[in-house]
C-alpha cells in the first residue's frame, strides 16, 4: 500500500486557507448588514465646507450675506519692497572694517540694517570699528552699499546738541513770561543786585 500524499503541512495550509475564506465571507456579510441597517443615502454622505473651510453636514445658506473681497488688494508673488531715498544722509556705526582687504560693514543707527562699505567710498582714512559715521547709500551689484562715508566729529556733534538744548531752554523761559509779568519782589531783588556788582 502506498502512503497518503497528504502531509501535516499540507493539511495545516488547507485549514488556514479555509479559515481566511470563512473570515472574509463573514466580514462581507457584516458590511452588507451595516449598509442595509444604516440606510445611508447620497444626501447623508455629502459633506459641505463652511466659509472658514471647516467640514459640516449642513448645506450653506443661500440667503446669507457674503463678504465681498477686493481682488485688486490680493498680492501675488513676493512682497513689495518699499522704496526709500538713497541720497539721504544717514548715521551709523562701523561694525567691522578690514584695512588689509579694504572693506567693512556699517550698522545704521535708526534701522539697525547692515550695509557693505569699500575703502574707495570712504572720505576719511582713519575709520575703524566702533567709529560713528555719516553715509549715503547706492544700489550695488549685490544690494545696497554705503558711499561718501565720513567720520562724525563728536566734538561738533556735542556742541550742536548743547546749542540746541540751550535754544530749547531759552524758548521755554521766553514762553513763561517777561520781567514785567514777574512779581514785584523778584524785580526789586534784581535791581538791588545790580548796583552792588558795579560797586
Amino acid at each position: 500500500m502506498a502512503r497518503s500524499k497528504e502531509t501535516f503541512g499540507k493539511k495545516e495550509r488547507e485549514k488556514k486557507r479555509l479559515r481566511k475564506r470563512k473570515d472574509k465571507e463573514e466580514k462581507k456579510a457584516e458590511r452588507k448588514a451595516e449598509a442595509e441597517n444604516s440606510g445611508s443615502s447620497l444626501d447623508e454622505m455629502i459633506v459641505y465646507l463652511d466659509e472658514f473651510g471647516n467640514f459640516t453636514d449642513t448645506p450653506p445658506d443661500e440667503n446669507a450675506k457674503k463678504k465681498e473681497i477686493d481682488v485688486s488688494k490680493i498680492q501675488l508673488g513676493a512682497a513689495v519692497v518699499e522704496e526709500f531715498n538713497l541720497d539721504e544722509v544717514r548715521k551709523g556705526k562701523i561694525d567691522f572694517f578690514n584695512h588689509e582687504k579694504g572693506f567693512g560693514f556699517i550698522i545704521e543707527s535708526e534701522t539697525s540694517e547692515k550695509y557693505f562699505v569699500h575703502i574707495n567710498n570712504v572720505k576719511y582714512e582713519g575709520i575703524d570699528a566702533g567709529h560713528k559715521v555719516n553715509f549715503q547709500l547706492e544700489e550695488g551689484f549685490k544690494g545696497l552699499s554705503a558711499i561718501n562715508v565720513k567720520k562724525l566729529d563728536l566734538k561738533k556733534e556735542a556742541e550742536d546738541k548743547a546749542a540746541a538744548k540751550a535754544k530749547a531752554e531759552a524758548a521755554a523761559t521766553e514762553g513763561e513770561g517777561t520781567e514785567g509779568d514777574k512779581p514785584a519782589a523778584e524785580t526789586d531783588a534784581k535791581s538791588d543786585d545790580t548796583p552792588e556788582e558795579k560797586a
